[in-house]
């Protein structure tokens, strides 16, 4: 059987496996073990393959990324965050959904995760906004939308896997490069809030916050905003690694709930249990979509799409637009750690190639990916946000439009314009 002919059933195979329901990290598994058996592989590749794709020490900062935010949610400071937006922007026309977006992107320097955004402060955003007078569709579209922002301004998951592929790029510019894109992506869809806000008359609080009630908000949120800024400015500057930094912010979220009197060994037990479910999850597709890059390099896959784009692909924007229609539709069927681990080893040299600096590469595709995961016919954040918000998954796909829209133009902007992903990053690394 010729290696053209192996490719297409192994592909054909996984698109089978994904489409019958069957988890990512086992289709992955399987249509890899098809691969093997197809090309003669030494089945002894297989566990090393598995071992060397998660013995990676920076993926540590995977956990206590996760850990660190969970500890400070066990503190109430999802609650803090929330009041703290409201009064800074709850008096605005479309006051509670600017309070949701905001919300999300201060989370979002905490956990670095789409799905710990949802599940936290979802719940609380959600109840907030349909007491407020919104209709409960549209808070979960906009949870589902604003949560996505998590894993694009730092600390970002997504970004540490993708620099971790690359091999040759700096978490701490890929943090830097995705705040100005994370900003922007955050003001597109309170743009659109306040647009359908006016339209359809939602409420607003009539009152402005004074600043006494200002400054008691910001005080109960000033323990996660010093989190926010030590985590950046210790990787930014040098002070840390990304992985020391981890432990730092975990370290640093304990004592915060413990001078809160919130934090017992139990419930630091059940955070330690949920944070290591969490990466456990990560993980084992890390290491399954490891053994997969091994066939995909073995059927020379990657070098048929390298000479296809340099072929008949004559700019880098070309070749960032194709990416971003390729990225979009896989972003709707696979979540980004594993779209990231099978495609960044294809697509990176040729990026390269094309002489697009690898921050801004790698913002794009991190965005691409987390806007795929709120765009139908799948979408894997309206999974965890139907479940969230109480409903129906048919209803979040007709909804979820406008906000995929305005994501969209955020990406088309951070695509077209370089300097929104690398201005930062050479502002503070030199360029």
């Amino acid at each position: 059987m010729s290696i053209g002919v192996i490719a297409l059933v192994v592909m054909g195979f996984f698109i089978l496996v994904m489409f019958s329901g069957i988890p990512v990290g086992f289709g992955i598994g399987a249509a890899s073990l098809l691969g093997f058996v197809l090309l003669d592989g030494d089945p002894s590749i297989i566990p090393q393959k598995l071992y060397s794709g998660a013995d990676v020490y920076t993926y540590l900062c995977i956990l206590l990324f996760i850990l660190a935010a969970d500890i400070m949610s066990i503190g109430g400071i999802t609650y803090s965050l929330v009041r703290f937006c409201d009064a800074l922007v709850g008096h605005v026309r479309g006051g509670l959904a600017h309070v949701n977006t905001l919300a999300s992107m201060l989370f979002a320097g905490l956990s670095g995760s789409a799905t710990a955004d949802a599940c936290g402060l979802g719940p609380i955003e959600i109840e907030l906004m349909t007491k407020g007078g919104y209709p409960r569709d549209m808070s979960t579209c906009l949870t589902a939308a604003t949560a996505i922002i998590g894993p694009i301004i730092p600390p970002s998951n997504i970004m540490i896997i993708f620099a971790t592929c690359a091999g040759t790029v700096s978490i701490g510019r890929m943090f830097a490069g995705g705040i100005i894109p994370g900003v922007l992506l955050g003001v597109t869809y309170m743009i659109y809030c306040w647009y359908i806000s006016k339209k359809n008359n939602y409420p607003k609080r009539e009152r402005r916050s004074t600043l006494k009630e200002l400054f008691n908000a910001a005080k109960e949120t000033l323990p996660a905003l010093i989190m926010v800024a030590m985590i950046f400015c210790f990787i930014t500057f040098g002070v840390a690694t990304a992985t020391e930094t981890a432990a730092i912010a975990v370290a640093y979220a304990i004592i915060v709930a413990v001078a809160k009197k919130s934090l017992s060994f139990k419930s630091f037990y059940r955070s330690c249990i949920r944070s290591a479910k969490s990466t456990a999850t990560v993980m084992f597709i890390i290491a399954i979509s490891n053994a997969m890059g091994w066939v995909i390099t073995t059927m020379g896959i990657s070098q048929v799409i390298q000479d296809f784009f340099m072929t008949y692909v004559s700019s880098k924007y070309m070749f960032l637009i194709c990416v971003n229609i390729f990225l979009l539709i896989l972003g709707m069927f696979l979540d980004a750690s594993p779209a990231l681990l099978m495609t960044v080893p294809i697509l990176y040299p040729i990026a390269m190639a094309y002489g697009i600096d690898p921050v801004h590469f790698g913002v794009v595709v991190c965005l691409n990916l987390m806007i795929g995961n709120i765009t139908p016919p799948v979408g894997m954040m309206l999974f965890v946000c139907s479940n969230v918000g109480k409903v129906e998954l048919s209803v979040l796909y007709k909804k979820i439009w406008p906000f995929c829209i305005a994501a969209f133009v955020a990406l088309f902007l951070t695509t077209m314009f370089d300097p929104l992903t690398e201005f930062l990053p050479n502002l503070l690394y030199g360029s």
